[in-house]
């Protein structure tokens, strides 16, 4: 592949996740802004799948480089797309003074590293008094 721009990807057949997930959105507005059509042979809901897809053959995958293992995935090659995509932001919310497991606190953590439990008890602690309140 040439230099990765949108009009170097439209020359092949592109698998990508499913609209309305994961940041197809704005990976059809940079296709879009630049005045192109891609040829997306195949969505899914999961970079796991579009990886597969790729491993078949069927085309060029557009995951996020999250997504992307070199441990596991030796039979496919990342190739970096900084700056051609924007980055998408996960947002995680839970509610103010509502018990949360300890394997929802791991995972906070796996996103954010510094959204460690104690961190994220203290943010979510219910108001001391009504006063307090946000609503």
């Amino acid at each position: 592949m040439a230099e990765l721009t949108p009009a170097a990807l439209t020359e092949y057949p592109l698998i990508t996740y499913h609209e309305g997930f994961t940041g197809r959105g704005s990976i059809d507005r940079v296709f879009a802004d630049a005045g192109l059509l891609p040829d997306i042979v195949l969505s899914a809901l999961d970079a796991d799948v579009i990886k597969t897809y790729v491993e078949l053959g069927l085309g060029v995958g557009i995951i996020a480089s999250m997504a992307f293992d070199p441990r596991k995935d030796t039979g496919l090659t990342l190739l970096d797309g900084t700056g051609l995509f924007p980055a998408n932001t996960t947002h995680i919310a839970i509610r103010r003074g509502h018990y949360l497991r300890s394997y929802a606190y791991r995972f906070i953590e796996l996103c954010a590293a510094q959204l460690s439990a104690d961190v994220v008890r203290a943010a979510s602690a219910p108001p001391k008094n009504a006063l307090d309140q946000d609503y």
